[in-house]
């Protein structure tokens, strides 16, 4: 997957984010939970786009290491979503999935930076 393909599928989430929120009791549980979960999923894409521009190796790691919290918070909230059944959709388990799998690419880029950088060490 190249960096493009990431980026859309980053925006798409937060995007079905989103629409899921839409569905959110009009109480103070919806409310709370859906302006987490918005927030931890848009942080995603835009962290992600951010990356982009990292001034070296060690930002762009930072930068990544943003993205993964996000994504793995995001999972979080989606998990409480359906624990807590303040959703019924049927998108719901597909977000909660995309999210573990953000997760783990971001896990991977990580290391696989982590790992290239240390190989250029003297």
């Amino acid at each position: 997957m190249d960096r493009l393909e990431l980026e859309n599928r980053t925006k798409k989430f937060h995007i079905e984010v989103i629409k899921i929120c839409l569905e959110l009791p009009k109480n103070a549980a919806g409310f709370e939970t859906a302006k987490q979960v918005i927030r931890a999923a848009g942080s995603v894409g835009a962290n992600y786009r951010a990356s982009r521009r990292a001034k070296s190796t060690a930002d762009f790691i930072h930068k990544i290491e943003i993205v993964l919290e996000e994504a793995d918070e995001a999972h979080y909230w989606l998990t409480i979503i359906k624990e807590a059944q303040l959703c019924q959709s049927t998108l719901l388990d597909a977000l909660i999935k995309e999210a573990d799998e953000l997760t783990a690419i971001f896990v991977a880029t990580d290391k696989t930076t982590k790992q290239n950088r240390n190989q250029l060490k003297p």
